[in-house]
């Protein structure tokens, strides 16, 4: 038997590089999604206005903490049966877990200058942006009284549901629509569904959030849309959820 080649070093890059697949970016990511869930029985204000379901599922099992538990403990069955048979039709490697972990962190650490750079190259003053965050934003909630734990769960459910509605969802689906039914190019019909979503995406923080419309936090937020549509375009899921999840978290908690 011949020796096996030498993969070479570009390759090696490319695939160390390499967008996380989805079948991998759903698993690294339902482990998140099963602590906001749980999190939700101790902290009912966690709950996420782009979680459209949860709350009525909750309903629907009679408020009953021990039949959520029992649910989630089903749904979680249900996810390794599909994993199994998934496993066969795409790879998943979770040996990804912690590099995504690392990859994220650094993301998330970088979306806030980032963003207040820009705004302010604009002419945006991003310290109102800042501050409107800092205060709650007039939303029904100010997660600045709440406790830790339940601005983790909060963080965790927007990092998920949000990334889910607003990139998995959308942005696949706007750049379908653009390219197919109007005619644009790829690479328009992809940067229209980009800004399309983050639009959207800082919209609802004021129209399902209850915060009061301003300039700066709605511009700092689609900044912040855009960011994660490249992450999710480009890096995966996983990584988008993750950079958002450890974003909020690092907001929530240390500013």
């Amino acid at each position: 038997m011949p020796p096996a080649r030498p993969v070479p070093a570009r390759a090696a890059r490319r695939r160390r590089f390499a967008r996380v697949n989805l079948l991998t970016s759903v698993v690294l990511v339902f482990p998140l999604l099963i602590a906001y869930q749980v999190g939700l029985l101790f902290a009912p204000a966690a709950a996420n206005g782009a979680d459209l379901i949860t709350g009525r599922v909750i309903a629907l099992l009679g408020n009953s903490g021990w039949n959520w538990l029992v649910f989630n403990g089903a749904l979680g069955l249900v996810f390794l049966v599909l994993l199994l048979v998934l496993r066969r039709q795409q790879p998943v490697n979770a040996g990804l877990f912690l590099p995504v972990i690392v990859e994220s962190c650094v993301y998330a650490l970088l979306v806030g200058p980032i963003i207040v750079s820009t705004m302010a190259a604009i002419g945006i003053n991003p310290k109102l942006a800042l501050a409107a965050a800092a205060a709650g934003g007039g939303a029904p909630v100010n997660p600045q009284q709440l406790g830790p734990l339940t601005r983790v769960a909060l963080s965790l459910g927007a990092g998920v549901h949000e990334e889910l509605l607003f990139r998995l969802a959308m942005i696949p689906a706007l750049s379908v629509v653009l390219a197919r039914l109007v005619g644009l190019p790829r690479v328009a019909s992809l940067a229209l569904a980009f800004i399309v979503s983050s639009l959207l995406f800082s919209a609802a923080h004021h129209v399902i959030g209850g915060e009061p419309w301003a300039v700066a936090p709605f511009v700092y937020r689609f900044f912040c849309g855009m960011i994660f549509a490249a992450l999710f375009q480009f890096r995966g899921l996983g990584v988008a959820v993750y950079t958002h999840a450890l974003y909020d978290i690092y907001v929530m908690l240390l500013r």
